[in-house]
Parts: structure tokens; sequence; C-alpha cells
């Protein structure tokens, strides 16, 4: 007689594709619901651990639910009934439903959401923007990509591929896509980050990328970080001048939706994850990929062209 992988079988899997070594100092994510003995039979991915989606993995039969975005982001002090967070932790315990937590661990794992977005968008020889040193490890790990496009498009061309990229590998949203830059100007060189980004500009500045691709880019520091790129601009243009320099604006900025351009990821999780747990185990869960929009907002206004 056979049985199905247990949980902790299964998170012993996940935290092989994606280690738990790989997130950030401040992130905690793994495991944040289940018991470990429980069987899992099927597995459902999504952006976040929201209540209509907790809902419908729940419909779904699910044994696990697996999020990119944590349930506690800061310090919680109760799962009671009285908030939101303590009814969610209820319903999956008493449906036997796991909460599993593919964070900044999932954004630096080969294969992870740095890598996911930057094979969508077409790049390659593709390094990491802020890399890891990983002793256990011989594959590319590290927070977002650096890569270049086959061949030079214009900003605006590029800018089109990221959306269509967004909106049919990811989810599609209600959102559209923010660009900065001269749309006419030719990009090659481009670097990615999945989330929100604008914490990395001096890394993207120090690659030296034709276009930044990000989300969540707050007014005052994208504003710098384009003042900046002008101002380097004209330096270079005077150095052209002088006989050397390249006056081209560097990075262009596209920011996207955070939790859609993430979702790119699922692509390959609901491959790799069930894949891997056949390997480790003998049995196949079934898998199942929620692509509800858990970007907050439900509608964008924009005046006419």
């Amino acid at each position: 007689m056979w049985h199905m992988p247990n949980l902790k079988q299964v998170i012993d899997v996940l935290e092989t594709l994606y280690p738990l070594r790989y997130a950030e100092q401040w992130d905690e994510p793994g495991l944040i619901v289940g018991d470990l003995s429980h069987d899992v039979h099927k597995i459902v991915f999504a952006a976040d651990p929201t209540s209509s989606i907790v809902d419908k993995a729940i419909k779904a039969g699910a044994d696990l639910l697996v999020t990119h975005h944590p349930l506690y982001f800061r310090a919680v002090h109760e799962t009671g009934g009285l908030g939101f967070r303590g009814d969610i932790v209820r319903r999956l315990y008493q449906n036997g439903c796991g909460l599993w937590v593919g964070h900044t661990n999932a954004d630096a794992s080969p294969r992870g959401v740095g890598q996911a977005a930057a094979d969508a968008f077409g790049l390659i020889d593709q390094r990491p923007l802020v890399p890891i040193d990983d002793p256990q490890s011989n594959a590319m790990a590290g927070l977002g990509r650096v890569g270049r496009l086959p061949q030079p498009v214009s900003l605006k061309d590029f800018a089109l591929s990221v959306f269509n990229a967004v909106n049919t590998r990811g989810m599609t949203t209600k959102l559209g896509i923010q660009v900065c830059g001269d749309l006419d100007e030719s990009v090659e060189t481009v670097a990615v980050l999945p989330g929100s980004g604008d914490s990395l500009f001096n890394e993207v500045r120090a690659a030296g990328v034709d276009v930044y691709v990000t989300s969540d880019l707050r007014h005052h520091p994208a504003t710098d970080a384009i003042e900046q790129a002008r101002y380097e601009a004209r330096m270079r243009a005077h150095a052209i001048m002088l006989g050397a320099g390249d006056a081209r604006l560097r990075p262009n900025l596209i920011n996207t939706p955070h939790a859609a351009i993430e979702s790119i990821w699922f692509n390959y999780a609901i491959e790799d994850v069930p894949l891997a747990v056949e390997q480790a185990t003998g049995q196949r869960p079934e898998v199942e990929w929620i692509h509800e929009t858990t970007d907050p907002w439900t509608l964008t206004i924009t005046s006419e062209e």
C-alpha cells in the first residue's frame, strides 16, 4: 500500500528548492501553519494568503497552500478570532490545510522569482543583481537578475513586452505599467527585481544597465534616481564633446504591478515542486495555481493620450 508524502517531507523538498538561508534577515518565510504528519495530496499556489485565496484553496481540497507573500510581515501578538490573520489560521487548521511561504528565499533561488521574471522578459547572459555566496551550492543565487536582450529594442517596445509578460505569464491585473525615459531610445541591458525595488538603485546604477524593471516605485526615490540618471547623461554628453562617452540616459525605469510580476514564478514552481516531491518520495501530489489578482487595486483611471 502506497502513501502520499506527509507535510514534513514536502516542506523538506520546498526548502531544498528555495533554501531558507537565502532569506533576508528581516524576513521569516517557511512553514506558517500545518501538521507535519498530515498527508499532502494537493498543493495550491497563490501570490498572497488573503481570505479569498484561503477560501479557494480549501474549496479546492488543498492540503498545502504555498504563497509568495507572508501572512505575517511584522510582529503579531495574537492569532485569535478578532483579526483576519487569526481567522485565516483557524480556517486553515480546521480544514487540514498547511501554509508555507516562499518569500525572499524564493526571490533569490535558481528558477525562483527573479529568474522567472527575467526569463519571461527574454533576458540572456543572466547574473544576480545582488549575488549570494553560497558554499553549499554551485547554482546562481541572489536577489534580482541582470541580463541583456538578444538584440536592442526601443524602450517602448520593451515596455510592451513587459506588460504582455506580466499579464499572460502571471495574472491579469487592473493595473498597467509605468515607464520613465525616452520611449524611442534603444535599450539592451536590463536589471529586474520583482517586488519593491527602489532600495536597490545604487546596485542598479553600478550594473550600468539601460533599464530597470521592478515594482512599487515611490515618487521621491524614483524622481531622485531619474534625476541622477539625467545628470550623469549630461556629464557623458560633455565627455562626448571631448571625444569619449555615451550620452544615453540609464537606467530608464519600468514600474510593474507587484503581485503580478512576482506571480510569474509560479510558472516554474507548479512544475518544479511536484517533480521534486516525486523524486524525493516516489509520489507526485496534485497541483493547482490560483490566478486570482491580489494586487489590492480594482480600477485604474488614466487620461487619454
